[in-house]
């Protein structure tokens, strides 16, 4: 019960979030297959495929300035009404040159319906309810991310209905938030940080960030590709996806609290380099029942690498510093996402399908050795250790409530500051004798 009651302020705005994220979830995995149908190579797709992180990237910096010209509401109509045009574009144009525009405008509108999203949340929610909103908040994330794939079965590639529903799907998400009645909250300031001083006495978790990226992104755009060219059907393909989200779900939660207990980097070290044999592995795979053992698996672990990398960066961070620190994690996260379709997909047209696995395991093979090279060299520093907290690439705001009220100890002792401080000097000062 209460539960319940804890939800109800934001309830209208977590059936926004399913909604959109069904539609948006669908219409990922439709343009590649539909692109596929239609011709499109690899490279190509890739290259539309990378313009949705595009426009994520603009929209970081773009939509917390709209949201304050406008209010949450009006730019939450007006994004909505965009994102609905343009999949439908999407009909009248089959042309990947056009594709590409329609997917940054797409990319960067959507973004901003995130940000609307998700700073509704965080004005709402209680501070001490925070956490908890924010575990149910990524539990309607993934899962409808993950029940988007199964739409695929309703309806021919060929045809117009999915994207006719996905149009749909977007106008239903605007419903529960211009019909409410609460007031809209203001969009505070956010202090800014510099990715510089990050790269000095963080460079794993930002590595981290990046380079998860490169291979998330390519995960996103080109598996249905990889799925297809292996025999999968339309509803294969959705399952391939569904099976690796779910994955990245429930075992995210045991490796990031295995990961609170113990060396961070060491278990981020072992995560990446096993994502990286899941790939390799992948077309060995004798039948495509193993196949989908190794993406259930291999989605647990990539899925746990942006988390991970976020943990380990609070693990060194003020906390006053924690969401603008996050926040440049979350853009070099998604600067890895808008490269790696056109890496993957032209490595694909080169070698064919298995040149998506040979790259996702080729980029976490370099992250595993760059985590090892950095442990040798830097202790790092864990004065206080943050808690991991499961999550996916969003927008900004996010990140203020997943740590808000997660990190009491970091805002309740005072020595914390003055002892930080020395442990970050003396490793600077080691990685420049270094």
């Amino acid at each position: 019960m209460h539960s319940l009651m804890m939800l109800k302020p934001v309830r209208s705005v977590l059936w926004s979030v399913a909604l959109l994220l069904l539609g948006n979830g669908l219409l990922n995995t439709l343009l590649t297959l539909r692109g596929t149908s239609e011709g499109f190579s690899s490279a190509v797709l890739g290259m539309v495929m990378s313009g949705y992180f595009v426009g994520f990237i603009c929209g970081t910096w773009v939509s917390r300035r709209l949201i304050r010209r406008m209010g949450h509401i009006r730019t939450f109509g007006f994004c909505g009404a965009i994102c609905a045009s343009v999949v439908l574009l999407h009909l009248v144009f089959i042309n990947p040159w056009v594709w590409l525009p329609l997917r940054v405008v797409y990319g960067l509108s959507f973004i901003t319906l995130v940000t609307v999203i998700e700073s509704w949340l965080n004005s709402q929610a209680a501070s001490h309810e925070r956490a908890r909103i924010f575990a149910v908040y990524m539990v309607v994330n993934l899962g409808a991310l993950a029940a988007a794939q199964q739409l695929l079965r309703l309806a021919s590639l060929e045809g117009h209905l999915l994207f006719v529903l996905i149009a749909i799907l977007i106008c239903w998400a605007l419903l529960p938030i211009t019909m409410t009645r609460r007031a809209q909250p203001k969009m505070p300031d956010r202090p800014k940080s510099s990715l510089r001083s990050l790269l000095g006495f963080a460079p794993l978790a930002v590595a981290s960030a990046a380079l998860s990226g490169l291979a998330m992104g390519a995960f996103w755009s080109m598996t249905p590709i990889y799925a297809t060219q292996l025999g999968f059907d339309t509803a294969g393909v959705g399952l391939v996806m569904s099976v690796a989200i779910v994955g990245g779900a429930l075992l995210q939660i045991p490796i990031g609290r295995f990961s609170d207990q113990h060396d961070r980097p060491r278990v981020m070290t072992w995560v990446v380099l096993l994502a990286a044999l899941c790939a390799a592995v992948q077309p060995l795979a004798p039948n495509q029942h193993v196949l989908l053992g190794l993406y259930f698996l291999w989605g647990g672990l990539a899925f746990s690498l942006y988390p991970l990398a976020v943990a380990q960066l609070v693990d060194q961070l003020h906390p006053d510093e924690i969401v603008s620190g996050s926040a440049d994690l979350l853009v070099m996260h998604g600067a890895g996402c808008a490269i790696a379709p056109v890496l993957a997909g032209s490595l694909m047209s080169v070698v064919g399908g298995h040149g998506l696995p040979l790259y996702i395991a080729t980029v976490f093979v370099l992250l595993g050795g760059y985590a090892i090279y950095r442990r040798g060299r830097v202790t790092a520093l864990r004065t206080h250790t943050a808690h991991f907290e499961p999550m996916i690439q969003s927008s900004s705001e996010v990140l203020e409530m997943a740590f808000d009220d997660t990190q009491p100890d970091l805002f309740t002792d005072p020595s914390f500051y003055e002892e930080h401080e020395r442990q970050r000097l003396a490793d600077l000062f080691k990685l420049a004798k270094s």
